[in-house]
């Protein structure tokens, strides 16, 4: 059966705007913001933890032809992998720490970056054609991020610490809908419930997804194999990361990717997968929770985030704070300079 590329799905700015209407609806606590300290989301999102998926989850934005043609055109991230690490998290953490205005605006800022990403596509992959033309801001690329996103902070979490409960799961993803509409996705554009959105990744990893969405192109394989490396960052993955990110990998991707998982790299994986919930449940909580989670703790308490927290946070996301914040104009103009590269 031919692939038959989805009909792109524009996110216009009234659309946008009413989804976050619907995210503010469900903050109880806009100091707390979107989630709170109760919420299942902060639970996942706090660890650390979380960077073991950071390079499935890049990979896998990479096997989406719009996104990869929307950072190869459109920014210098690709050959700098920290600075890519930095983008990403420092607007999700955001969205998921800050305050309820710190993640509209942090909302309203991506909103207004991919408008003006925009271009077309260089050559022929899965199901869209050379010539194609694409725009940040369409659905189907947006909800790829999204599921790469959300799917790998789970795996990362079960990796180091006991598996979420099938309820868990449910309110991680009911949870997780309401950050999504920040990315500009409506409800009704996501998979039902926990189930559905697993036989979406399946779907979607598997040559049964007949839409062709996905595809590895010539330059994204480059690329690919760069940030795996490491190339361009002063920290280098080591072996065991790498094993682990491609046993991770969907074999799909990974063959389209030409990543070889073979004997050496399936026992480094086996080996990290058994040393890392000895080790991390262990670590003390500076350590273990992000800055972002450090920051938002601080703020609920009324005070200022520690040193610990601001020197986390230069690790996490590139900047001693959130973006975003109140009285913080002048700081906000620098870190916008920055996001630009986003």
């Amino acid at each position: 059966m031919a692939f038959r590329a989805p009909v792109p799905e524009h996110v216009s700015r009234a659309d946008f705007e009413s989804l976050m209407a619907f995210a503010a609806a469900g903050a109880t606590n806009p100091v707390a913001g979107l989630f709170g300290p109760d919420s299942i989301t902060w639970r996942i999102n706090r660890e650390a933890a979380l960077f073991l998926g950071a390079g499935r989850a890049a990979l896998l934005q990479l096997a989406h032809p719009w996104v990869m043609a929307a950072l190869a055109e459109h920014s210098t991230v690709l050959e700098q992998p920290i600075v890519r690490f930095h983008n990403t998290f420092r607007i999700v953490f955001t969205m998921v720490f800050g305050s309820l205005d710190q993640a509209l605006r942090a909302a309203r800022h991506l909103y207004a970056l991919h408008t003006r990403i925009q271009g077309e596509l260089t050559e022929d992959t899965g199901g869209w054609k050379r010539g194609t033309h694409y725009e940040a801001n369409d659905i189907s690329p947006l909800r790829w991020v999204f599921a790469t996103l959300v799917e790998s902070a789970v795996m990362a979490y079960e990796c180091a610490l006991p598996s979420l409960a099938a309820g868990e799961r449910e309110q991680y993803y009911a949870e997780s809908k309401r950050m999504a509409a920040l990315f500009g996705i409506p409800p009704a554009a996501l998979p039902a419930d926990w189930e559905a959105f697993c036989a979406y990744n399946r779907r979607m990893h598997t040559d049964d997804d007949k839409s062709g969405e996905l595809g590895v192109s010539a330059e994204a394989r480059r690329y690919g194999a760069r940030l795996l490396e490491g190339a361009g960052a002063w920290i280098h993955p080591p072996h065991w990361y790498r094993a682990l990110t491609l046993a991770w990998l969907p074999e799909r991707q990974r063959a389209e990717f030409s990543f070889d998982l073979g004997p050496e790299e399936q026992k480094a994986a086996e080996g990290a997968a058994r040393c890392l919930p000895k080790i991390y449940p262990r670590l003390p909580e500076v350590i273990r929770f992000v800055g972002p989670y450090h920051e938002a703790q601080a703020r609920l308490a009324g005070r200022s985030a520690g040193m610990a927290a601001r020197l986390s946070n230069r690790f996490w996301i590139g900047a001693p704070r959130m973006p975003f914040g109140e009285g913080d104009a002048a700081v906000r103009e620098k870190d916008d300079r920055k996001r630009q590269e986003c």
